[in-house]
């Protein structure tokens, strides 16, 4: 289920050539622990037994793409390149460091497999809300949202097998924190993913429409780790989800918004603001809006630390951060709520920014993700920008701190569903 892989297959049956599918892998990636790494190379491991069984091989490369990749390119006599497509900055570059140093007569696409529709042509410039992105995708969903043709069995074999891959190796070869665990309750790979997609219709997808803003209620899909780390495709989990559309037409509808309209804005957003990571991304109102209340008195300040630790004066706070240090995964209504909170709780918008990012990325198995910059909604990560910044947003009544940023408090979150019982469930052991 990969755009990119199905085009490569395409263009090497078409010249009659042996097909190769190259992984580098980088020593360390923003704040990426063990906890993400394990994740995605079990999940690679798969990949590889399935390559094989197709007859493509499988190269797992040990360094930065630009530094290993032209030199296998040379070394293979590989005729073309073909790549997915992320609209982070340290990917984009790394796409760029290899198209640089490529040979000339080698061509080099790019297909974006990680969208239902194209990022670049969803929209050409940089959407303001899910209002008005909305009408765009809806377009062109029935000419991009298609069954996927098969991977065959692939009929040219290399003139030379892949090398045997030390996975345990592999990880000797990280530079990343050991210390943040795996999760128990999330099993890598794309057969997991895919059981869990099959939980989710079988049993949340009714009540999802209803349920999906109450963090006691088993209503999300809880496909963000498989999506995010490409096991799982979107495209495969709207297919399938569709396919239940006369029975839960409501549920269905709002899976497709965050899955697919929410999802793609996050990508849009990133794609056309380099500064999507910063105080600098947000528009003029925000900025301006959180520059006059910069110097507003805190009722708490927390340093990282303390908020890592899940150490304030807030139960639900401390719960939700809990969640997301033992599970790798936070009910996405409460990401809401911790973001808003750290910017109400620190320095400055821009240390608020920084710890949100840094925690998320850190801690969630989604982290590292267009998603975790922006969108708010359940099936995606915390939306840091949304919360903080306004991005996607209108601006609200004035208010200490905020400003005019949308404010939530602890209050209102009682009023939405039963706080207690969440805070018992992730309460400190200490």
């Amino acid at each position: 289920d990969n755009w990119a892989f199905l085009y490569a297959q395409r263009l090497a049956l078409k010249q009659e050539l042996p097909l190769h599918v190259c992984f580098c892998l980088v020593p360390r990636f923003l704040e990426a622990t063990i906890r993400h790494y394990r994740f995605m190379l079990r999940g690679l491991q798969e990949v590889a037994e399935e390559c094989a069984e197709l007859n493509i091989s499988f190269h797992l490369l040990l360094g930065y793409a630009k530094d290993v990749l032209p030199t296998f390119v040379t070394e293979h006599g590989v005729g073309g390149l073909v790549t997915d497509f992320s609209p982070l900055r340290l990917p984009r570059q790394w796409v760029e460091d290899v198209r640089e140093r490529l040979p000339e007569d080698v061509p080099f696409a790019q297909v974006d497999a990680h969208n239902i529709v194209p990022c670049w042509i969803a929209s050409p410039k940089q959407e303001y809300s899910a209002r008005t992105i909305r009408g765009k995708i809806h377009a062109q969903l029935p000419e991009f949202l298609t069954e996927f043709p098969p991977v065959v069995r692939h009929p040219h074999p290399p003139s030379c097998p892949a090398e045997p891959i030390a996975w345990e190796a592999c990880y000797s070869s990280l530079q990343v924190d050991h210390t943040v665990k795996e999760v128990e309750w999330a099993t890598p790979g794309t057969a997991a993913g895919m059981a869990v997609l099959k939980s989710f219709i079988a049993e949340r997808l009714k009540s999802f429409s209803a349920h999906r803003n109450d963090p006691n209620k088993a209503a999300l899909s809880n496909l963000s780790p498989w999506l995010h780390f490409g096991q799982v495709s979107t495209q495969r989990a709207i297919l399938e989800v569709q396919k239940h559309r006369r029975n839960y037409k409501d549920s269905v509808d709002a899976f497709v918004e965050e899955a697919v309209v929410r999802r793609e804005l996050a990508e849009n957003f990133c794609y056309y603001n380099e500064n999507y990571d910063s105080v600098q991304g947000a528009y003029d109102w925000a900025q301006t809006t959180l520059k006059l209340h910069a110097k507003d008195k805190r009722p708490y300040l927390y340093s990282l630390q303390e908020l890592e630790q899940g150490a304030t004066h807030d139960p639900l706070w401390n719960a939700a951060q809990l969640q997301m240090v033992q599970e790798g995964k936070m009910h996405g209504f409460l990401r809401m709520y911790w973001a808003k909170k750290i910017l109400e709780w620190t320095r400055s918008p821009e240390e608020a920014l920084q710890f949100a990012i840094y925690l998320n990325d850190r801690y969630e198995l989604d982290g590292r993700d267009p998603n975790g910059y922006l969108t708010p909604v359940s099936l995606c990560p915390a939306g840091c920008l949304w919360s903080i910044c306004g991005i996607h947003d209108q601006g609200w009544a004035e208010r200490p701190i905020f400003g005019k940023i949308r404010y939530m408090n602890y209050a209102g979150c009682k009023r939405k569903f039963d706080v207690d019982q969440f805070e018992r469930r992730y309460a400190p052991t200490h």
